[in-house]
């Protein structure tokens, strides 16, 4: 396997660190962390950089006169343009996508755009782009690109669905070029399927532990047009930075779309429209198109004796093991075909890469609104017991056939490398307590900082389901 994850960029200097609180403790405000990061910049003669802040009336397209005023030793002193978005580099967190923090997001729109989309999508089924407006712990952003995200979580969507449960890609550089909030331009609002998302944001660090890519997560405090705040999880958009992070060599990642699967449609790239989206690099869909008709139509010893050169047969080994032992159904076959392909343009060959995990742990579709918020956990298998083999579904819900899936395991060389991979996850993401730490410090963070959002018997109660899969 040949992931890695890049440590973000740091700056030479320290950045100011506030006291914990042992009250739920929602971020300080621009104005008061300015004060103290000029405190700071004073003590140490350290600056910072930032790109791409708006300040909350501007609509300009292309750069944005912000203005912040800041007291030093007594005195006052103002900044505007480049200076003030200087100063907002450490207004914005240092790293947005973690464990650390809940974060407030807030998005803003007018409600006949809103409304003129999802009948656009209850029409049609396309998602199409609106511009909103997005504010980040305190930082606002003007004319940013939002659209809804996911499928079986939008089954329901209507105009009367609350939009603060409902999955979404927000992308603040859409509609002004090189916007963005701590050198992230996009990410993803998760569809919840449990009130505290614990059981995704668990799999998600263990899926990065079990040496696969996966995807940084972030807990936020979501309000939209003025609504209560709801507890949501947000993940990275998996893009060409994404790809970068994770992988070493050049390549192109493909998306698998929910109304396809793995099966050959033929060389005409065509054919594929609506199973594939690529999602890097230049068009090119001859890798895909090669490797779908490899593993649908070579023989089965062809198959078996050269499917390495095809795919990282070790990774996707894992992949499956780890799916398992998450008890997550909603994978490469389940009913959502959830996953990405990463092409490697060094060795050609593909790696599976994971993506949605909100069923993770037990839990089952169909028990919340269309933005599956707050429905409580179930499906999950007894203390215990035996998670569905790979390829099952669970919780009573049809699975497809992927081919790619379905083939491997016939191999028993291969069907032994999974058997190996569950004891190595067994090993190493719950016997040495890995899970149960990731779990805890989740959970540590919602008490702390979202008590008002979840109850204790609620995040007691997902906590301890998520735990009976670690014996």
């Amino acid at each position: 396997m040949r992931f890695v994850r890049t440590a973000r960029a740091t700056a030479a200097c320290p950045a100011p660190v506030a006291a914990p609180s042992a009250r739920p403790q929602r971020r300080r405000t621009p104005a008061a962390i300015a004060a103290l990061v000029a405190t700071a910049i004073l003590a140490t003669g350290c600056g910072a950089t930032v790109s791409g802040s708006s300040s909350a009336g501007s609509s300009s397209a292309g750069s944005s006169s912000v203005s912040s005023s800041v007291s030093l030793a007594g005195g006052s002193t103002s900044a505007s343009g480049a200076q003030a978005q200087t100063l907002a580099a450490t207004t914005s967190s240092a790293d947005f996508l973690s464990s650390d923090e809940i974060h407030e997001v807030s998005i803003t729109f007018d409600q006949a755009t809103y409304d003129a989309m999802v009948a656009t999508f209850n029409d049609t089924g396309d998602k199409e782009w609106i511009e909103v407006t997005v504010t980040i712990d305190g930082t606002t952003y003007t004319q940013v690109g939002a659209r809804l995200k996911g499928n079986s979580s939008l089954r329901s969507v209507s105009t009367d669905t609350d939009p603060a449960s409902l999955p979404w890609l927000i992308d603040l550089d859409r509609f002004v070029d090189g916007q963005e909030h701590d050198g992230m331009s996009a990410f993803i609002l998760r569809g919840n399927s449990t009130e505290t998302a614990l059981n995704e944001a668990v799999a998600l660090d263990l899926l990065r532990e079990a040496g696969l890519a996966s995807e940084q997560a972030a807990l936020v405090r979501l309000s939209v047009n003025g609504s209560a705040e709801t507890l949501r999880l947000v993940v990275e958009k998996l893009d060409g930075d994404w790809q970068e992070a994770n992988f070493e060599s050049d390549g192109i990642l493909y998306k698998a779309e929910s109304t396809g699967d793995y099966t050959y449609r033929g060389a005409d790239a065509a054919s594929y429209e609506d199973v594939f989206d690529q999602e890097t690099g230049d068009e090119d869909l001859s890798p895909l198109i090669g490797f779908l008709d490899f593993v649908n139509n070579a023989d089965d010893a062809t198959f078996a004796a050269e499917l390495s050169q095809h795919l990282d047969v070790e990774a996707f080994a894992t992949y499956l093991a780890f799916e398992e032992s998450v008890d997550n159904f909603d994978d490469i076959d389940g009913p959502g075909n959830n996953s990405y392909l990463f092409w490697d343009a060094t060795t050609g060959q593909f790696t599976v890469v994971a993506w949605d995990h909100n069923l993770a742990f037990g839990q089952t579709p169909g028990m919340g609104d269309a933005g599956g918020v707050g429905g409580p956990m179930g499906g999950q298998r007894p203390t215990g017991g035996a998670a569905p083999a790979a390829g099952q579904a669970g919780g009573g819900f049809s699975s497809t056939s992927n081919p790619l899936v379905t083939r491997f395991l016939a191999v028993a060389e291969f069907a032994r490398l999974v058997e190996d991979a569950k004891a190595s996850l067994q090993a190493s993401l719950y016997d040495d307590g890995t899970a149960q730490s990731s779990l805890a410090t989740w959970a540590q963070l919602i008490q702390a900082q979202a008590s008002d959002l979840v109850s204790s018997q609620t995040l007691a109660s997902e906590q301890a389901a998520i735990a009976a899969y670690f014996s």
